[in-house]
């Protein structure tokens, strides 16, 4: 079961903000487009990344058009097991400190990917911002993978924002 839409969750006080995607492709190009700086850049922004668990990520997102030193997100990778799982600490001056998660599973369909993609450590107004700023990223990346035109940020943020509760 999925929905192209995100959920939000609680733990304690901290929301927890999970998309799950079907990709129709293979885990190892799924995995090339998140955890490659030169591919990353195309869909997320300037991406720096030490492929091993303590290694630093250091990203600039492509939006909101904020100063980068307020949109800049830094860490340290928690779980870094090719094509699978990607886990990385998120430090960004507009929201609390939280952690991120990739995680990439065969689709029991075919040769596509099932990406489970967690936010956590939100609090539930910024992770009710960041929804439909997340889906506008994961629109950008199945754009990037299916190799046709990545939409704007601020543009499928704009859309999809109705969808997610205020």
């Amino acid at each position: 079961m999925s929905d192209h839409h995100g959920k939000l969750t609680l733990d304690g006080d901290q929301a927890v903000l999970t998309f799950v995607r079907h990709l129709p492709y293979p885990v190892e190009a799924v995995w090339s487009a998140i955890a490659d700086p030169e591919q990353r850049a195309a869909w997320f922004g300037r991406t720096i990344i030490e492929g091993r668990a303590g290694g630093a990520i250091d990203m600039v997102p492509t939006g909101p058009a904020n100063p980068v030193q307020d949109k800049r997100m830094t860490g340290r990778i928690l779980v870094w097991d090719p094509p699978h799982v990607l886990e990385h600490e998120w430090k960004q001056a507009l929201v609390e400190d939280g952690v991120v998660r990739y995680e990439l599973l065969p689709d029991g369909d075919g040769d596509g990917t099932v990406l489970t993609f967690t936010h956590r450590g939100l609090s539930v107004p910024n992770a009710k911002e960041y929804g439909p700023g997340t889906h506008a990223y994961l629109d950008r990346l199945a754009a990037h993978l299916a190799g046709t035109r990545v939409p704007g940020w601020s543009a499928r943020y704009e859309e999809a924002a109705p969808d997610y509760p205020a």
